[in-house]
């Protein structure tokens, strides 16, 4: 950590520029709030000084010990507005009754509390992950923006990639039904003429097959609970681990499903973001060249 030390009353970003940072470099340091006085993370640079004010400085390795520092959990993209992560299997969204702590809430505001040294830090939940699906989250920094990103969540682009038992007799497809939940939680498709569902409408497409085994690339019309998992489930191919849904195998140790790709408005400047989250270790142990297209389908990395 470098540390500066204002000599007169100064803005942080003069500070900045006489010690050998241009303004590109200085940008890039309060985005990534990497830069601090007192404690308190700076986000503005026209923060005036005073004689006597340490300025803390984290260096890119510092940043990245602390990125790494969040178990279950990889920063994506961080801005004022929004925080976008990659989840990892086992880790639940929100607390339930029975678990507080292994949340991906939980452990990313104590993260972001603890990088900032303050206790007002918050983000709000925009949408949720089964607990056993990896993958893009995102979360809000205020509830304002996690209004907007919620009205618009239907207009959000989600690709999932999931590892499928048994290989679809058509390489592309539609499936649609109505969904309704048990009080078990488990969820079903029902027929219009029933009633009482909620309309949900899933797109896969075939990208590798081997053996008794094919890795899709999924598309969501809808965002319903279990969707992916029980629509997969109605053409007769549940994704691999999926017990709860009929799956009878379990090749890479976990529920194989992942959620590799948004994009969506930002919520406040309106440019168009692209995320991707690289497929899982596990699946390249069946599935380990390339999968198609690379924009908006299964990442590598």
């Amino acid at each position: 950590m470098r540390k500066l030390v204002a000599q007169e009353e100064i803005s942080l970003a003069a500070l900045l520029a006489g010690s050998g940072y241009s303004k590109t470099k200085a940008k890039q340091l309060l985005k990534h709030r990497a830069i601090s006085i007192g404690n308190v993370t700076q986000k503005r640079h026209d923060q005036v000084l005073l004689p006597g004010d340490e300025v803390c400085i984290r260096t890119e390795k510092e940043m990245d010990e602390a990125g790494k520092s969040c178990p279950g959990l990889t920063i994506v993209h961080e801005d004022e507005s929004i925080i976008v992560i990659d989840k990892a299997a086992g880790l639940l969204t929100i607390a339930t009754e029975k678990e507080k702590n292994k949340t991906a809430y939980y452990r990313l505001t104590a993260w972001l509390k603890e990088r900032s040294g303050s206790a007002r830090e918050r983000i709000f939940i925009v949408h949720r992950l089964d607990r056993d699906t990896s993958g893009l989250l995102v979360f809000a920094r205020n509830e304002t923006v996690k209004r907007v990103l919620q009205e618009r969540w239907q207009d959000t682009e989600k690709k999932y990639a999931a590892i499928v038992e048994g290989i679809p007799r058509e390489r592309s497809g539609r499936i649609a039904s109505s969904l309704r939940e048990t009080r078990s939680l488990r969820v079903y498709s029902v027929r219009d003429s029933e009633g009482g569902g909620r309309p949900s409408v899933t797109n896969y497409q075939l990208l590798q097959a081997a053996g008794k085994y094919a890795l899709l690339d999924i598309t969501l019309e809808t965002g319903r609970k279990n969707q992916i998992r029980v629509h997969l489930a109605d053409i007769g191919h549940p994704v691999t681990g999926d017990k709860k849904y009929g799956a009878r195998t379990n090749p890479v140790g976990r529920l194989a499903l992942h959620a590799c790709f948004l994009a969506f408005a930002h919520p406040v400047t309106g440019e168009r973001l692209e995320f991707q989250a690289p497929l899982p270790a596990r699946f390249k142990t069946l599935f380990p060249g390339p999968t198609g297209p690379a924009t908006g389908s299964v990442p590598q990395g």
